[in-house]
């Protein structure tokens, strides 16, 4: 079953947020402290993804190309307005906004080689280690932000299990389409990139920053176009 490993990842989201529902009580200082931890552990990850390209030119182009198409679509809004209309049709129980709880959560979960790299592996070789490995940091990821973010966290269940699967759905005949040095080559580069965003969401966790990372999201798609131009060419 290729989508097992997708599937369980929503799970642990799912059960991450209810047990920190079940802990928001805490200390108001407590909190945000962990948010300021949980922000800069979120600034080292991405750092240390960033560092992995083998060619930080792609990392640049993709990013900059990226947030034109972004803030041209206006991708954060978007996300923001589907936030806002569960936000509504919910309401927050005095607990945090279910808009920034569901943007910041999938934007910490989908971003990342793990969800490519996971997605691959479930659906080319039905191996779902990669993808359980991050089931658990996200369910403990979710603990801590569904503390101080509240219910909209668990909301980001839903984009996360969509994207892996859907990888995991077409990556069962990506070996018969895309050559492995060209996939290796982007999923290198898609890391770096990735890794980028990724510190930036922990500089807007540590409130020193409000970069509308969302509007960043079409750089992965520009780093495969490079990536395959490049590969073409060579």
């Amino acid at each position: 079953m290729f989508l097992l490993g997708a599937a369980v990842n929503g799970i642990c989201i799912i059960i991450g947020t209810f047990l920190g529902r079940l802990f928001h009580r805490i200390p108001e200082n407590m909190k945000t402290t962990v948010m300021y931890a949980i922000g800069l552990c979120v600034m080292v990850l991405g750092l240390q993804m960033g560092l992995k390209s083998d060619n930080f030119l792609i990392v640049i182009l993709s990013l900059v190309f990226g947030a034109v198409i972004g803030e041209f679509l206006g991708l954060e809004d978007q996300l923001n307005k589907l936030g806002n209309w569960l936000e509504k049709k919910i309401g927050t129980s005095g607990q945090g906004s279910i808009s920034q709880g569901f943007v910041t959560a999938t934007l910490i979960f989908v971003i990342g080689a793990m969800a490519i790299i996971g997605g691959l592996d479930s659906g080319i070789r039905g191996d779902h280690s990669v993808l359980y490995t991050k089931s658990i940091i996200d369910g403990f990821t979710a603990l801590i932000l569904a503390t101080t973010l509240g219910i909209g966290v668990i909301f980001s269940a839903i984009p996360v299990v969509l994207y892996e699967g859907l990888i995991a759905l077409f990556a069962k005949g990506i070996n018969n389409v895309i050559p492995e040095a060209l996939l290796n080559s982007f999923i290198t580069e898609m890391t770096a990139a990735g890794g980028i965003m990724i510190f930036a969401i922990g500089l807007n966790l540590t409130g020193l920053t409000k970069v509308r990372v969302a509007n960043l999201l079409p750089g992965i798609i520009v780093t495969a176009i490079i990536v395959t131009i490049l590969y073409m060419w060579g």
